[in-house]
């Protein structure tokens, strides 16, 4: 099931991606990650109360864990990536967001010693090339200045979002990973309030929430990216190795170009055709993989 978790992440994840690229355009990128919080926690309550499941009493050390993940992935993590979304739009993200694939590669050998297979380090490749063939062409009109901040916000996030995630891997080999989203959000969303109303101020801080709230591809998004994507993305880590599962996950740039179309008109050229079709044979080189 983990493999089905993860593929449905990048499809959840890609079309909140193009959503989330529509709202930068109306809202900062500290007010975007908030509303998007806060969408997210409320769901992430929702589901606890309807499915029943209890809170369990954490450790010490895993609520410090549970709450440095908070912080590094949904505060910094997330506001970097909306960050570089902002300055570089879907596409030139999709490419940035490339160097996911090897950052959990290379911090789930270091932290748990998961060694992945050469077929999985072929088949990540081929992704990376179907990504890259894709998405690679620098606009014109962004300053080169832009797309540097950009490209650096985006390593940053990805990293940050790497890190973060394997961070709690232990934690949810025994808990449900809704509870887990919920308290890393909670942690997140409480930071994100705390930053917005120091930054801006109250007025500004609710004017926003109003308006985010009304909004219907901050909602919509909100809700395919930061609670459907969240909860498949960690049930994911949770069933599978975190390299198998990241391979797939980072599908989802590749069906930005398929998003791109029906939502923001964007055509689909050869170019795109070619990179879809190596991201897809070395998804399925991977799903291969006998574990």
């Amino acid at each position: 099931m983990g493999d089905f978790y993860a593929i449905m992440t990048a499809f959840c994840w890609s079309s909140a991606v193009i959503l989330f690229d529509v709202s930068s355009k109306n809202f900062e990128p500290l007010h975007l990650n908030l509303i998007k919080n806060l969408i997210g926690v409320f769901g992430f309550v929702l589901t606890l109360l309807l499915l029943s499941i209890p809170l369990p009493i954490f450790t010490g050390a895993d609520l410090i864990t549970l709450s440095v993940s908070g912080l590094l992935g949904i505060l910094l993590g997330d506001l970097f990536f909306l960050e570089s979304l902002k300055k570089l739009g879907s596409s030139l993200v999709a490419v940035v967001g490339t160097i996911y694939v090897p950052s959990i590669l290379i911090l789930s050998y270091c932290m748990f010693g998961e060694i992945i297979t050469m077929q999985s380090y072929i088949g990540a490749i081929l992704v990376i090339m179907g990504i890259t063939f894709s998405f690679y062409k620098m606009p014109n009109a962004v300053q080169s200045k832009q797309i540097l901040y950009g490209v650096i916000f985006g390593i940053l996030a990805n990293l940050l979002t790497a890190y973060s995630v394997l961070m709690v891997k232990p934690i949810m080999q025994h808990n449900s990973v809704v509870v887990v989203a919920f308290y890393r959000f909670g942690i997140g969303l409480i930071a994100c309030m705390l930053l917005a109303i120091l930054k801006s101020g109250y007025k500004v801080f609710f004017r926003t929430l109003k308006l985010g709230l009304r909004d219907k591809y901050v909602i919509l998004g909100s809700l395919m990216g930061t609670y459907l994507s969240v909860i498949l993305w960690l049930a994911g880590y949770k069933y599978t190795i975190a390299g198998r599962a990241a391979i797939y996950n980072q599908l989802s740039t590749v069906l930005i170009v398929f998003w791109a179309r029906i939502f923001l008109k964007d055509p689909i050229d050869k170019r795109k055709l070619v990179g879809v079709g190596l991201a897809i044979t070395g998804a399925l080189i991977v799903s291969a993989v006998k574990l």
